[in-house]
């Protein structure tokens, strides 16, 4: 019931505390007993297949090979909002795309200017990149009352500035590059990229080799390697689960349910796993250890830092600690807010944030924590005393933009209640999930048609989990009363055998004015759904029996039926009970306390965009 990207999301918040940990850790080891840190980190782990092979110290082990698969990770989840999440309309590509490019443009501005005719200057790439797993992780401690669609917002920003920041490495801080291993990473890359376009992604082995030998010829060529890791996990197409595949699924199973062989369940489980897009299980595979392991670990090889009260002074006097400081802390709000303001305006109001301007705000100082590819840039630019102050710089922007971003949390929080709540949400319109449209006329509903939330549910009478929401959705009915509440018949009749002429039965009592009251029944007795038992309901609810009978047995309902199942399949439902909220798919779980804030949520907006409200 989790969407990836709220599952993308919790474990990033869950990561930043191990992060934070383990960066903490490393500031402690080196002041503790520098010698063992360093020699440890420096040590080198070579790996040699018939002669040839890869040698480098286990800092870069870390930094150029796990990190990898955390821009691996970063691309899966751009792909999957590219496909389905907030970038599935293109438009609105454009401005977190502006926005991301305005806080980059800022902030290296503002370090150069500190940095102007120094040789220090060649670090600007430092103060370009936000820390996914610190942003998001600290945006959910300090700004908890910031909207879901903030976090989509900022995850789309800062994984542009992730990929503009591997082109960067890739570029200005490549020093000696090799043409010939260069060209043999391109055709590795053109590889995966064909076998995706036939297969979605291709063979796991086959891909993953080729994986592995762009990588290793990036790093012969003299380019940042982990460059390879987004490239590949821009290639997972991410799509919903289409309800034939788990007809077959559904069918697979039964089979090996009744002959239970090896190859029946190899078969099956080939299937199942089909079922789902191969970047959702890719996500489920990786994300869990780059979060929890990989992430944790780059910042204990690399926060560490030997610090006393000369060096602080050296260092907050020093250009490159004062630039990447003030680049973060001030340059990345000023350069996001401006350039979603500038496109709003550019755009006649056509184009504008998913949320109000002080979560834009919020999003702009929270993305001014820089830790783990500034750290990256940071080692490749400099080293000794350099590289001291900048990940000091790094350090103190981390705090700084997450006193910033309490405090703003703070002030919004001061505002009227009218006030706050558009200041966090805006004006703006959400994507809509129900691609048909709800018609009074030919639909089911209970409630006042024109109702300022409509909730629609997709549901099957032999469902149990339709029948435990039952009640929920009877509650919520009750506690509001301004509600208007949809029925759409999705009968798994793959898992469910009587859900269709159930079904048609619920058609044939609409036909006589009895359409609630046979929903109501068939829900009650979802495990008595036989035809003598239908026609029993019609006839507690006093309908013409002859009519209602010869309804069933000619299938009367059936093409009624049926174009709920297409309008099911249009919007990407595949399972029961799927709810929707004024158009947008609900995720999660259908109790009475989260399906009440949704629609309080959505009963909010609602007021929020309706010109007449109070």
């Amino acid at each position: 019931m989790r969407t990836p990207l709220r599952e993308f999301l919790r474990t990033e918040t869950g990561g930043a505390a191990v992060l934070l940990a383990a960066a903490v850790a490393a500031l402690a080891w080196v002041n503790v007993h520098a010698s063992s840190y360093e020699s440890l980190w420096g040590m080198t782990l070579s790996i040699e297949i018939g002669g040839a092979g890869v040698s480098l110290s286990l800092r870069e082990w870390v930094n150029s090979g796990l990190m990898t698969f955390f821009f691996f990770v970063l691309g899966l989840e751009a792909r999957r909002e590219f496909d389905l999440g907030e970038l599935r309309e293109r438009r609105r590509f454009a401005l977190p795309l502006l926005a991301a490019i305005g806080g980059m443009a800022v902030a290296v501005t503002i370090y150069l200017l500190f940095n102007a005719g120094s040789s220090s200057a060649r670090g600007w790439g430092i103060a370009m990149s936000t820390d996914t797993a610190f942003a998001l992780g600290l945006l959910a401690l300090v700004g908890p009352r910031f909207p879901n669609r903030l976090r989509a917002f900022m995850l789309t920003a800062v994984v542009f500035d992730d990929l503009v920041a591997l082109v960067v490495i890739a570029t200005v801080y490549t020093e000696t590059l090799r043409v010939v291993p260069l060209v043999v990473a391109v055709g590795c890359y053109a590889a995966v990229l064909v076998a995706g376009r036939r297969v979605r992604f291709g063979p796991r082995v086959a891909c993953s080799l080729l994986g592995v030998g762009a990588w290793v010829a990036l790093l012969e060529a003299g380019v940042e390697p982990v460059v390879i890791g987004l490239a590949m996990g821009l290639l997972a197409y991410a799509y919903p689960v289409p309800r034939s595949r788990l007809e077959r699924a559904t069918e697979r199973f039964r089979e090996f349910r009744e002959q239970p062989t090896a190859e029946l369940a190899r078969v099956a489980r080939v299937e199942l796993r089909s079922a789902t897009s191969v970047n959702e299980r890719l996500q489920q595979l990786f994300h869990p250890w780059t979060s929890y392991v990989i992430v944790p670990l780059f910042a204990l090889a690399n926060a560490g830092i030997a610090i006393d009260g000369g060096v602080l002074a050296r260092a907050f006097s020093s250009p490159i600690t004062l630039g990447i400081l003030v680049g973060y802390v001030v340059g990345k709000p000023v350069g996001i807010l401006g350039g979603s303001w500038l496109l709003t305006r550019l755009s006649g109001g056509r184009l504008q944030p998913p949320v109000g301007w002080a979560a834009v705000a919020g999003g702009g100082t929270i993305a001014g924590i820089g830790f783990t590819v500034a750290l990256l840039v940071a080692t490749l630019a400099f080293d000794g005393a350099q590289l001291q102050e900048a990940k000091l710089g790094i350090l103190g922007a981390a705090l700084g933009a997450a006193l910033l971003s309490w405090l703003l949390f703070r002030a919004t929080a001061l505002l009227p209640r009218r006030t706050r709540i558009r200041a966090l949400l805006g004006a703006s319109e959400p994507l809509v999930d129900l691609y048909v449209e709800v018609d009074p006329e030919h639909d089911h509903v209970r409630g006042p048609v024109d109702a300022p939330v409509t909730v629609v549910e997709y549901g099957d009478f032999e469902c149990p989990y339709c029948g435990q929401a039952e009640p929920v959705v009877r509650q919520l009915r009750r506690e509001f009363g301004d509600v208007a509440y949809v029925w759409r018949h999705l009968p798994l009749h793959d898992v469910h055998p009587n859900a269709q002429l159930a079904a048609e039965a619920a058609e044939a009592a609409a036909d006589q004015g009895a359409f609630w009251e046979m929903h109501d029944l068939l829900l009650d007795h979802q495990d008595a759904l036989g035809p003598d038992d239908l026609i029993g309901y019609a006839e507690q609810l006093g309908l013409d029996l002859d009519r209602f009978t010869t309804a069933l047995r000619e299938h009367t309902g059936a093409a009624r039926v049926a174009e709920d199942v297409d309008s099911a399949d249009l919007s990407g439902v595949s399972g029961t009970p799927t709810f929707f909220i004024n158009g947008r798919r609900h995720y999660g779980a259908y109790d009475i306390a989260t399906l009440s804030a949704a629609v309080r949520a959505a009963g909010v907006r609602a007021a929020l965009t309706t010109p007449t409200a109070d």
